[in-house]
């Protein structure tokens, strides 16, 4: 019977009915779902503070309406009166349609993990770089997504393990044309262990100079003061000498604070001595060592050379740090009626000719 002569049989119109209706059923049901139930669990699970609940129910909520979809399609199937494909193509569609959710649904429940992180490592003290954890995530996802093309590939009647023997017969030329990603790989893996740095550390390379935002398998990201986002080759990062600002205890100031000759003796050994008490009892200032010395007699002044550090290590905190303590300078200067050294040039003229010349120039 064909589909144009079965159209006007009643019974083949009752199953059209019966599939059209189950469908829609549970289409209606994803709604419910959605409108009612999902958002009424997850504010419950708010509203209790159950974190990994909420976040759970959030990362499969499309798995999970997806298979509301999936489901209804099956049954509504069993009473589609017309055979479109076989009954055991059928089954394997079905079967690799549940085998893509489950898959999905793994995925984003690997995501959790970057995000209960940083809270896990805080009340537990693992004592876990927060930068192992999205390298962890990535691979895991790898895992997942390679099984699922397998099982896959599987249910359709493919050998997996054939090919994969395959693959170990041109291993070769595979290995030679994956050698830079092999090396980023292995790169990435030295910067996990060795951690160098983490991710929000501000770092300084041959390369780049910024702060780190991610690292994946190939590269690692680093947000430059200009706001652009350069992406490095993990195997070049991990072969070059890497400064990390952040992980400083303490940051270095040190200059030359040039007063004039016209200063006495007196005046600069009080001078020293007021500007080394003002540095100790500084608050900012880190109070292990704190140098004020009277250096050098320079060309046009007497040079006091100062070298300490600041307690603070970020870029806005250090700057305000040293405005304060320059300004402190300045009223020490003040105090004592000392003078800062201006550079000057004399010009020095042998006759009076060259003096004329210059007059009638400027003239």
């Amino acid at each position: 019977m064909t589909i144009l002569s079965s159209l006007y049989n009643w019974e083949i119109w009752l199953q059209l009915g019966i599939s059209a209706a189950i469908f829609l059923f549970f289409l209606a049901v994803r709604s419910a779902f959605t409108r009612y139930l999902f958002k009424y669990l997850l504010s419950l699970a708010r509203r209790r503070n159950i974190t990994f609940a909420a976040n759970l129910m959030t990362v499969l909520e499309k798995p999970l309406r997806w298979l509301i979809v999936l489901i209804g399609f099956i049954i509504a199937s069993r009473y589609f009166p017309f055979e479109v494909v076989s009954h055991e193509i059928r089954i394997r569609l079905f079967r690799s349609a549940f085998i893509i959710l489950a898959t999905w649904a793994l995925l984003n429940i690997s995501t959790i993990l970057t995000l209960l992180f940083p809270q896990l490592n805080s009340k537990l003290d693992l004592g876990v770089d927060q930068i192992v954890i999205p390298f962890i995530t990535k691979i895991i996802n790898i895992i997942f997504i390679a099984l699922g093309v397998s099982i896959v590939a599987e249910e359709w009647g493919f050998n997996v393990n054939g090919f994969v023997a395959g693959l170990g017969l041109g291993g070769l030329a595979f290995a030679l044309a994956a050698k830079d990603t092999i090396s980023n790989l292995f790169g990435g893996i030295v910067i996990i262990t060795e951690k160098p740095f983490t991710i929000g550390d501000w770092i300084k390379t041959p390369s780049v100079e910024g702060t780190v935002e991610d690292i994946t398998f190939r590269s690692t990201k680093v947000r430059t003061f200009a706001q652009a986002l350069v992406t490095v080759p993990n195997a070049t990062l991990s072969n070059e000498p890497i400064i990390n600002w952040s992980k400083m205890g303490k940051r270095q100031i040190a200059f030359h604070l040039r007063v004039s000759y016209q200063t006495s003796r007196t005046k600069l050994e009080v001078l020293t001595k007021q500007l080394e008490q003002m540095l100790q009892n500084h608050e900012g200032v880190h109070k292990d060592t704190i140098m004020v010395r009277f250096d050098q007699f320079s060309s046009a002044s007497l040079d006091i050379y100062l070298y300490f550090f600041t307690t603070v290590t970020d870029y806005a905190g250090y700057l305000e740090t040293k405005e304060n303590i320059n300004f402190k300078i300045m009223d020490i200067l003040e105090q004592y009626d000392v003078e800062m050294a201006i550079p000057a040039q004399n010009l020095i003229f042998k006759n009076e000719s060259a003096l004329h010349e210059m007059t009638d120039f400027n003239t």
